[in-house]
């Protein structure tokens, strides 16, 4: 994940326990290694569910808390922009309806600097994914806009952030912000729609865009 400044550099690198799966597809990263630094990347292989049987769509622990319901879902294709993608593991986690990355008390790993509200999903045969979750708030007393954070893993390659997830509508998104970013797997900013039940957001990703040492 891009490093946030606020979060303190010297902070231990804690360890997690990971599936088999997990440990043989952390091995499985070949000799090319994508995507420069990412503090807490490693936070995709504490996933409670192994990979291999992670479901395309997946409901973050605040979904049914109140707040206002958000849909984010999308297409995961490769380089080219339109092969989709299959079995591409997405992790993502934000803060809750206060701005803080709340937790429950039993965390471990990086769950305690990310907190709870976080989840995993696979990209299905069609390159299709889904998160059911709470739109987050923005940091308390910041001019940070609100987002959603993202790591991605490829079967073949290491995992490597993208762009955050940033709502088109916030006000705090100012021109400058959407022109610093540098849009990893492409534009991260996503227009919100509304039902009576839910907002809804779309995201097509493309692997290996703008990722430093991306090889196709």
């Amino acid at each position: 994940m891009k490093p946030s400044f606020f979060l303190i550099v010297a902070a231990t690198i804690l360890g997690c326990t990971e599936t088999s799966s997990q440990k043989q597809a952390s091995r499985s990263t070949g000799s090319n290694h994508v995507g420069g630094s990412c503090e807490g990347c490693e936070a995709i292989y504490e996933s409670p569910i192994a990979f291999e049987k992670l479901s395309s769509v997946d409901t973050l622990p605040d979904f049914h808390e109140a707040g206002s319901k958000l849909e984010i879902s999308g297409f995961v294709y490769k380089a080219d922009g339109k092969t989709p993608a299959k079995d591409v593991v997405i992790y993502i986690y934000h803060t809750d309806q206060k701005g803080i990355y709340s937790k429950k008390g039993n965390e471990s790993g990086w769950g305690k600097r990310h907190g709870y509200i976080r989840g995993w999903a696979k990209t299905d045969n069609n390159g299709a994914y889904r998160f059911l979750t709470l739109k987050p708030a923005a940091y308390p007393g910041r001019n940070i806009p609100a987002h959603i954070h993202v790591t991605i893993k490829e079967p073949d390659k290491n995992e490597y952030w993208i762009d955050e997830y940033l709502f088109d509508d916030d006000p705090l998104l100012t021109k400058d912000q959407r022109q610093k970013q540098e849009k990893r797997g492409g534009n991260g900013v996503i227009k919100l729609t509304p039902d009576k039940n839910y907002l809804h957001g779309k995201r097509n990703i493309i692997l290996g865009k703008n990722i430093p040492g991306y090889l196709t």
